[in-house]
């Protein structure tokens, strides 16, 4: 495959795009961000790319950067999942390739039967990459409305080849409806098994839950061993997109939801959870989150949440999907420190008097690549001008080394 050299552009992430209250203080752990396009898009170019996941496979030669992701061409309508590496941490990649196994599958009806929200982790147990996102159901070129039920789709690469398409079986009736990890951070454990999240529903109209699931991997099939609590939400659609980390002997869980906030919980185990709880500073004031994610980035000596939130300078953008924040967690509180949130990605355009021209960014991805290192991945579109947008990395370099990279 060919490689593909990156358009670097760093950016100053000390000016004033933010509200006072907001300010991007410094963190000590924190020395730069910088932001990389990756792929143009923006400009119409080249095809807008969305849902860009990275993990870290080592070799003897050094670490392999194993990235899936797949273009954007209208709300929630995704073209097939492609992968595509990189051997110097990102500076040069592979062409995009097809997965063949995540391709469009026609059906009966006439619909298409899709894969997005793809997250692959390398699984050194087994030495194989686990590729886990869910189904989606397409009618022409859109988005169905009337989605049958949705389960987990995955497919493992090994040895530079793909598996077959899989479905991660759970014959529960809480899940009938739909049951996905989609978007989600999943935590590998000791022995091999992994630790993941479900959202789940029995109805399309019943709001969902979240319960974390351990599965076993034997480097073909995942399968679920055990079921953890089941955390409800009563607004909205209930509970969504829930990612999962392992920090200071705990668990950790934050979940999207539809009320203008998100949620975070605490395990032992990752099986029983403490009652969810707000995001909010440390000062008890809630964040405004509207129905988006949010993951983690954990670093050896601090835990990082990166989200979106409403801000003065978004407010009429979509969601406030941009910029791209990130804060301290304070590991008994789960409150984040004020004091250091810091942009990881800027908002380009003016989020109040012309928002049209906001890239918005809601489907990231944090990642650690290298103890100096850890990388945020998102891919920007604008939905009132084509869909059109960026393939972005914020390089993330830290002041001291991060002892939890591979």
């Amino acid at each position: 495959m060919k490689q593909l050299q990156c358009i670097a552009c760093v950016v100053s992430l000390l000016t004033p795009v933010v509200s006072l209250h907001a300010a991007e203080a410094s963190s000590p752990l924190i020395a730069s961000i910088e932001k990389v396009v990756l792929r143009r898009g923006r400009d119409g170019s080249g095809p807008t790319w969305f849902h860009p996941r990275a993990c870290m496979v080592p070799g003897a030669s050094g670490p392999l950067t194993f990235m899936t992701l797949q273009t954007i061409t209208g709300s929630d309508y995704f073209g097939p999942v492609h992968w595509m590496t990189s051997h110097d941490l990102g500076r040069t990649w592979t062409e995009p390739q097809p997965v063949a196994a995540l391709g469009r599958v026609k059906q009966p009806n006439g619909a298409e039967e899709g894969v997005c929200d793809v997250v692959p982790q390398w699984h050194p147990q087994t030495k194989t990459v686990l590729a886990l996102g869910h189904n989606v159901f397409y009618s022409g070129p859109k988005f169905s409305r009337d989605q049958p039920p949705r389960w987990p789709v995955y497919a493992v690469w090994k040895d530079g080849r793909w598996g077959q398409r899989r479905k991660l079986e759970w014959n529960d009736p809480r899940g009938a409806y739909i049951y996905s990890n989609n978007c989600g951070q999943r935590v590998l454990l000791s022995n091999g098994d992994i630790l993941l999240a479900f959202t789940h529903g029995p109805t399309k109209t019943q709001p969902r839950s979240v319960s974390s699931v351990i599965c076993g991997f034997d480097g073909e099939t995942l399968s679920v061993k055990q079921v953890g609590d089941e955390i409800q939400h009563d607004k909205g659609r209930g509970l969504l997109e829930p990612s999962l980390t392992q920090f200071g002997g705990k668990f950790l869980l934050t979940l999207r939801a539809e009320d203008d906030h998100g949620y975070v919980s605490a395990s032992e185990d990752g099986l029983k959870w403490t009652p969810k709880q707000s995001w909010t500073w440390d000062d008890g004031e809630p964040l405004t989150m509207s129905t988006t994610q949010q993951h983690w980035l954990p670093h050896s000596e601090a835990l990082w949440l990166v989200y979106t939130r409403k801000d003065a300078s978004n407010v009429n953008v979509i969601r406030w999907r941009s910029p791209l924040w990130m804060a301290q967690v304070d590991p008994k509180t789960l409150r984040l420190r004020r004091s250091t949130e810091r942009v990881v990605l800027p908002l380009v355009g003016d989020g109040v008097k012309d928002p049209d021209r906001v890239a918005i960014m809601g489907n990231f991805h944090p990642i650690n690549v290298s103890p100096d290192e850890s990388w945020v991945t998102v891919g920007e579109w604008q939905p009132r001008n084509g869909i059109k947008g960026d393939l972005l990395l914020a390089r993330i370099r830290w002041a001291k080394p991060n002892k939890l990279a591979p």
